[in-house]
């Protein structure tokens, strides 16, 4: 492939983890709102399946973040063989350290965050 073709496929990539974020974030900013206007005192069948929602969003937002960064690092691969790179190429090289942030940092926190999110939902409810 060519310099330019590799950075396209970047391109595409780095699009395919910004989405991936998209759905799971607005869930839980959408629940953390749900919260405050008391989703944790409903029956226990609403918010087991608010939990199963939260859970089957992230995972798969987390499968996705962290296939799309496992694909980046193969293009930053194929990119360090191109021959009298430009700038570009060089900064998206430079680069391959912060996707362990997308594979490891990211999916981490979403697990904080739900944890929290479950204990609000069923350890706080009155």
């Amino acid at each position: 492939m060519t310099e330019s073709e590799l950075i396209t496929l970047w391109n595409k990539t780095r699009g395919h983890i910004i989405a991936s974020q998209a759905a799971p974030t607005f869930l839980l900013t959408a629940v953390v709102g749900f919260l405050a206007l008391g989703i944790g005192t409903t029956e226990p069948a609403v918010r087991i399946a608010t939990a199963g929602i939260l859970l089957a969003s992230g995972i798969l937002g987390a499968v996705v973040q962290i296939m799309s960064a496992n694909e980046a690092l193969a293009i930053i691969t194929d990119l360090r063989q191109v021959d009298a790179p430009t700038a570009l190429t060089r900064h998206i090289v430079g680069m391959a350290a912060w996707l362990s942030v997308v594979r490891l940092v990211a999916p981490a926190i979403f697990v904080v965050v739900y944890i929290a999110l479950l204990t609000a939902l069923f350890l706080t409810a009155r």
